[in-house]
């Protein structure tokens, strides 16, 4: 019975792509050059920073928020659903409000033009913008958005509105607002309620047009735990309702974690004025964590070549990485979990004999070597992603994860200023 119901909605999704684009052609009209076909001049190279940790709350970027939950094993908050479901509305919706007024500043914006940053990828979760009075989040977050994309425009930014979570999550992860199970699509209101979200970026996107340069539909959607034919289906419906609405605004589509190849039906045949993104990170396997600094650096490079044949085809960029080369920034995994490179998550010892997770996120532990070796991964990176169309670091900054901190690692000089990845000689060409 399950699988009849799956076949269903997978064909009723087919049904209403073919309706939809049975419907007149919509024509882009960028207003700023963010996506350019082939034979024409290229665009300026994204070089950005996510706005993480502010409309969605992920425990490890700022773990203060959840510190009085640290030592309570059960029904402890885990996420912003639960987060707001422990407290309730009334409290929840006080402690984020003063959340949302403290994490961004102008300064943070202005620091980040002047270390030329051209591009601010802001996450939001659909409950901000298509609500369900049934479930525990609550709203608020357009003023304070509103207020980032002020700054945005103040300082020349370009800006990508990320709907990073959505209806019964796309991965688990906390991320996406619940943590759990994988459970969107498998209602019949999901993918309508996305598409709802979406409409409303659409919407705020016209509102500044020349600075909200591109939508992205949906982040991190999880392959394992969603049939491909349903993204790809969802991905063009995601297309016509945002063109719909903002025929200006590119659309940024995650690669759902498959191999590049896996798109070729998707992205650019069926549709244009389109980005691919892929994360990139080197920490979440233990062969990636057995690299040494080389091993890293090597990886990053190899990651290069990828990208620049996926970007020969569509425009392709890198819209997360960070300095990371262990998991040992706190609740990264999880809110009360561990890490894997000390033993304490998914693992009984150290990924390498005798290692542990004190000074890593910490700068005032990095020795000479690991500041250079973090430099040279950090340029490896940048080089290989502008083989693309460029790269969005995660995150602009972090209470207590220096290697996922921007504005940290700039100021330490780890990250080069300018971080123009054709003037670095990491890599080869």
């Amino acid at each position: 019975m399950i699988k009849l119901k799956s076949a269903f909605f997978s064909l009723l999704l087919l049904l209403l792509a073919v309706i939809e684009f049975g419907q007149a052609t919509v024509v882009s009209t960028s207003s700023i050059d963010f996506v350019k076909r082939q034979g024409q001049q290229a665009p300026e190279t994204v070089r950005g920073v996510n706005i993480g940790g502010f409309l969605v709350l992920e425990p490890w970027i700022r773990p203060s928020i959840f510190r009085e939950w640290n030592h309570i094993p059960n029904n402890a908050p885990v996420d912003e659903w639960s987060f707001c479901a422990v407290l309730g509305k009334e409290e929840c919706s006080r402690r984020l409000h003063q959340h949302w007024a403290e994490w961004v500043q102008e300064s943070d914006i202005q620091t980040l033009s002047s270390m030329h940053i051209n591009t601010l990828r802001i996450p939001i979760g659909y409950w901000a913008l298509a609500p369900n009075g049934n479930e525990p989040y609550v709203q608020g977050q357009i003023p304070y958005l509103q207020q980032v994309l002020q700054w945005a425009k103040k300082y020349a930014m370009r800006v990508i509105l990320d709907l990073h979570g959505v209806p019964g999550s796309q991965n688990g992860f906390d991320n996406s607002g619940r943590r759990g199970d994988i459970k969107w699509s498998k209602n019949p209101t999901d993918i309508p309620r996305t598409l709802d979200a979406l409409g409303v970026l659409a919407e705020i996107a016209n509102e500044y047009p020349l600075n909200v340069v591109a939508i992205q539909a949906v982040n991190e959607p999880a392959n394992w735990g969603i049939p491909k034919s349903t993204i790809a289906l969802f991905y063009q419906l995601a297309y016509r309702r945002v063109k719909s609405v903002a025929p200006q605004a590119a659309l940024v589509f995650h690669d759902a974690f498959l191999p590049d190849a896996e798109w070729e039906s998707i992205v650019p045949q069926n549709l244009t004025d389109s980005l691919l993104d892929t994360h990139i990170y080197h920490v979440f396997s233990q062969e990636q964590l057995q690299l040494s600094a080389e091993g890293h650096i090597s990886q990053a490079c190899d990651s290069g070549i990828k990208i620049r044949q996926s970007n020969q085809r569509v425009r392709t960029i890198c819209g997360e990485f960070s300095l990371a080369t262990t998991d040992c920034a706190r609740w990264l995994n999880g809110f009360q979990r561990g890490a894997r490179w000390d033993g304490s998550f998914q693992t009984v010892r150290p990924v390498v004999p005798g290692v542990t997770c004190h000074g890593e996120e910490d700068l005032r532990y990095w020795s000479r070597e690991k500041r250079e070796a973090a430099r040279r991964f950090a340029m490896a990176q940048i080089q290989s992603y502008e083989k693309g169309s460029g790269w969005i670091f995660w995150n602009f900054k972090a209470e207590n994860a220096a290697s996922w901190d921007f504005i940290r690692l700039t100021r330490e000089g780890i990250i080069p200023s300018p971080p123009f990845g054709n003037t670095f000689n990491i890599c080869p060409p």
